[in-house]
């Protein structure tokens, strides 16, 4: 029986911890999305352990990312946030994003005898 109460006790304390940083996560969105013209569209990645990259694209283009610790903690703050989620990053979403000079300084230090970008 003790270890019943036990175990509801340390469920109920990670049930509370997944939701502060779902709320945590909510609010950073909710930044991003106003600074960038009110709001934002997303997609989740799953990155295996290290948890699911919630991918944001703003309503100007802008466009970037946080990494909730698991999958139905992003879940939980893109619905706090109140974001459209996408099931792929293709199409529509892909197509609104605007890309600037950091970008393509990136993009081009990652190919093969690019520029370094150190």
């Amino acid at each position: 029986m003790a270890e019943n109460q036990q175990a509801d006790k340390t469920a109920a304390k990670a049930e509370a911890r997944a939701e502060r940083t779902a709320a945590r996560l909510a609010k950073r969105i909710d930044r991003f999305a106003k600074s960038h013209g009110g709001r934002a569209q997303g997609q989740l990645a799953y990155l295996g352990q290290t948890g699911t990259r919630i991918v944001l694209v703003a309503e100007d283009g802008t466009w970037g990312d946080l990494v909730a610790p698991d999958h139905t903690t992003a879940r939980r703050a893109a619905r706090k946030a109140g974001i459209t989620l996408h099931d792929s990053f293709d199409g529509d979403l892909a197509a609104k994003v605007r890309t600037g000079p950091y970008e393509w300084s990136r993009m081009a230090g990652i190919q093969v005898g690019g520029p370094s970008n150190t």
